[in-house]
Protein backbone atom coordinates (compact mmCIF):
# COMPACT_ATOMS: atom_id res chain seq x y z
CA UNK A 1 0.00 0.00 0.00
CA UNK A 2 0.81 3.12 -0.69
CA UNK A 3 0.99 5.30 2.20
CA UNK A 4 1.57 8.64 0.80
CA UNK A 5 -0.68 8.42 -1.90
CA UNK A 6 -3.52 6.98 0.98
CA UNK A 7 -2.70 10.06 3.07
CA UNK A 8 -3.05 12.28 0.15
CA UNK A 9 -6.28 10.76 -0.89
CA UNK A 10 -7.94 11.78 2.96
CA UNK A 11 -6.96 15.16 2.44
CA UNK A 12 -8.63 15.73 -0.52
CA UNK A 13 -11.99 15.91 2.01
CA UNK A 14 -10.36 19.03 3.82
CA UNK A 15 -6.94 19.97 5.86
CA UNK A 16 -5.99 18.00 8.26
CA UNK A 17 -3.29 18.01 10.90
CA UNK A 18 -0.36 14.76 11.21
CA UNK A 19 -2.78 13.37 14.03
CA UNK A 20 -5.76 13.59 12.09
CA UNK A 21 -4.29 12.14 9.02
CA UNK A 22 -3.04 8.71 11.38
CA UNK A 23 -6.18 8.87 13.36
CA UNK A 24 -8.13 8.53 9.91
CA UNK A 25 -5.73 6.03 8.15
CA UNK A 26 -5.88 3.70 11.01
CA UNK A 27 -9.83 3.80 11.75
CA UNK A 28 -10.15 3.24 7.52
CA UNK A 29 -6.80 1.13 6.59
CA UNK A 30 -4.72 -0.06 9.82
CA UNK A 31 -6.63 -2.17 11.39
CA UNK A 32 -3.96 -5.08 11.48
CA UNK A 33 -1.19 -2.45 10.89
CA UNK A 34 -1.43 1.03 12.44
CA UNK A 35 0.87 3.74 11.25
CA UNK A 36 3.90 5.25 13.42
CA UNK A 37 3.46 8.70 14.19
CA UNK A 38 7.03 9.08 12.74
CA UNK A 39 6.07 7.30 9.86
CA UNK A 40 2.83 10.02 9.20
CA UNK A 41 5.28 12.79 9.55
CA UNK A 42 8.54 11.44 7.73
CA UNK A 43 5.87 11.17 4.75
CA UNK A 44 4.39 14.55 5.23
CA UNK A 45 7.95 16.13 4.97
CA UNK A 46 8.23 13.83 1.83
CA UNK A 47 5.05 15.30 0.13
CA UNK A 48 5.80 18.57 1.28
CA UNK A 49 9.23 18.86 -0.41
CA UNK A 50 7.65 17.05 -3.52
CA UNK A 51 5.19 20.16 -3.61
CA UNK A 52 2.00 17.71 -3.21
CA UNK A 53 0.86 19.09 -0.39
CA UNK A 54 1.12 22.35 1.69
CA UNK A 55 1.46 24.01 5.00
CA UNK A 56 -2.48 25.36 5.35
CA UNK A 57 -1.87 26.98 8.95
CA UNK A 58 0.35 26.50 12.16
CA UNK A 59 -1.34 26.30 15.30
CA UNK A 60 0.79 26.32 18.98
CA UNK A 61 -0.16 23.16 21.13
CA UNK A 62 1.68 22.08 24.14
CA UNK A 63 4.53 20.52 22.47
CA UNK A 64 5.64 21.48 19.28
CA UNK A 65 3.79 23.65 17.04
CA UNK A 66 0.65 21.29 14.98
CA UNK A 67 0.88 21.86 11.36
CA UNK A 68 -1.98 21.54 9.46
CA UNK A 69 -1.86 20.07 6.00
CA UNK A 70 -3.74 20.60 3.01
CA UNK A 71 -3.12 18.84 -0.85
CA UNK A 72 -2.65 20.66 -3.71
CA UNK A 73 -3.51 20.12 -7.31
CA UNK A 74 -0.61 18.49 -8.42
CA UNK A 75 -0.98 15.98 -4.91
CA UNK A 76 -4.75 15.60 -6.80
CA UNK A 77 -3.41 14.46 -9.81
CA UNK A 78 -0.95 12.36 -8.46
CA UNK A 79 -3.53 10.17 -6.52
CA UNK A 80 -5.95 10.42 -9.34
CA UNK A 81 -3.39 8.62 -11.69
CA UNK A 82 -2.47 6.29 -8.38
CA UNK A 83 -5.96 5.21 -8.47
CA UNK A 84 -6.11 5.02 -12.38
CA UNK A 85 -3.29 2.11 -12.13
CA UNK A 86 -3.81 -1.10 -11.91
CA UNK A 87 -1.94 -2.37 -9.19
CA UNK A 88 0.66 -6.01 -10.76
CA UNK A 89 -1.28 -8.84 -10.03
CA UNK A 90 1.30 -10.73 -7.43
CA UNK A 91 2.22 -14.32 -9.20
CA UNK A 92 4.04 -15.87 -6.00
CA UNK A 93 6.27 -17.79 -8.57
CA UNK A 94 9.45 -17.45 -6.34
CA UNK A 95 7.42 -18.23 -2.51
CA UNK A 96 9.25 -19.76 0.43
CA UNK A 97 6.74 -22.41 1.18
CA UNK A 98 7.79 -23.99 -2.38
CA UNK A 99 11.60 -23.71 -1.75
CA UNK A 100 10.80 -25.51 1.74
CA UNK A 101 9.31 -28.20 -0.10
CA UNK A 102 11.90 -28.64 -2.43
CA UNK A 103 14.72 -28.49 0.75
CA UNK A 104 12.83 -30.80 2.40
CA UNK A 105 13.09 -33.48 -0.37
CA UNK A 106 15.84 -32.46 -1.32
CA UNK A 107 17.39 -33.03 2.36
CA UNK A 108 15.20 -36.49 2.17
CA UNK A 109 12.97 -34.75 5.45
CA UNK A 110 9.43 -35.48 5.14
CA UNK A 111 8.05 -32.78 2.86
CA UNK A 112 3.99 -34.02 3.68
CA UNK A 113 4.71 -32.59 7.19
CA UNK A 114 5.62 -29.60 5.71
CA UNK A 115 2.41 -29.29 3.70
CA UNK A 116 0.69 -30.48 6.84
CA UNK A 117 1.53 -27.92 9.01
CA UNK A 118 1.88 -25.15 6.39
CA UNK A 119 -2.40 -26.33 5.73
CA UNK A 120 -3.17 -25.99 9.84
CA UNK A 121 -1.88 -22.96 10.11
CA UNK A 122 -3.61 -21.97 7.17
CA UNK A 123 -6.86 -23.02 8.94
CA UNK A 124 -6.47 -21.03 11.50
CA UNK A 125 -5.92 -18.07 10.26
CA UNK A 126 -8.76 -18.64 7.88
CA UNK A 127 -11.14 -19.24 11.33
CA UNK A 128 -9.85 -15.54 13.10
CA UNK A 129 -10.66 -14.26 9.51
CA UNK A 130 -13.74 -15.85 9.50
CA UNK A 131 -14.90 -14.93 12.49
CA UNK A 132 -13.62 -11.29 12.35
CA UNK A 133 -15.93 -10.87 8.92
CA UNK A 134 -18.64 -11.95 11.10
CA UNK A 135 -18.13 -9.42 13.77
CA UNK A 136 -16.97 -6.64 10.99
CA UNK A 137 -18.55 -3.72 9.45
CA UNK A 138 -18.69 -3.65 5.57
CA UNK A 139 -14.90 -2.84 4.80
CA UNK A 140 -14.22 -5.48 7.66
CA UNK A 141 -15.65 -7.86 5.46
CA UNK A 142 -14.31 -7.36 1.99
CA UNK A 143 -10.44 -6.94 3.61
CA UNK A 144 -11.30 -10.17 5.40
CA UNK A 145 -12.96 -11.70 2.18
CA UNK A 146 -9.23 -10.96 0.11
CA UNK A 147 -7.75 -12.54 2.53
CA UNK A 148 -9.53 -15.29 2.34
CA UNK A 149 -9.86 -15.59 -1.01
CA UNK A 150 -5.98 -15.78 -0.96
CA UNK A 151 -6.06 -18.30 1.38
CA UNK A 152 -8.16 -20.82 -0.34
CA UNK A 153 -6.27 -20.60 -3.24
CA UNK A 154 -2.67 -21.44 -0.93
CA UNK A 155 -5.11 -24.42 0.04
CA UNK A 156 -5.79 -25.64 -3.22
CA UNK A 157 -1.88 -25.25 -4.04
CA UNK A 158 -1.50 -27.58 -0.69
CA UNK A 159 -3.71 -30.21 -1.84
CA UNK A 160 -2.46 -30.22 -5.02
CA UNK A 161 1.24 -30.36 -4.25
CA UNK A 162 0.80 -33.20 -1.65
CA UNK A 163 -0.76 -35.02 -4.12
CA UNK A 164 2.61 -34.67 -6.79
CA UNK A 165 5.21 -35.04 -3.69
CA UNK A 166 6.39 -38.46 -5.11
CA UNK A 167 6.91 -37.17 -8.58
CA UNK A 168 8.21 -33.68 -7.53
CA UNK A 169 10.68 -36.17 -5.67
CA UNK A 170 11.71 -37.73 -9.30
CA UNK A 171 12.46 -34.12 -10.20
CA UNK A 172 14.16 -32.73 -7.41
CA UNK A 173 16.40 -35.99 -7.11
CA UNK A 174 17.57 -35.72 -11.20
Amino acid sequence: MSIGHTLLGLLESGPRHGYDLKRAFDEKFGHDRPLHYGQVYSTMSRLLKNGLVEVDGIEPGGGPERKRYAITEAGITDVQRWLATPEKPEPYLQSTLYTKVVLALLTRRDAGDILDNQRAEHLRLMRILTDRKRKGDLADQLICDHALFHLEADLRWLELTAARLDKLAEVVAQ
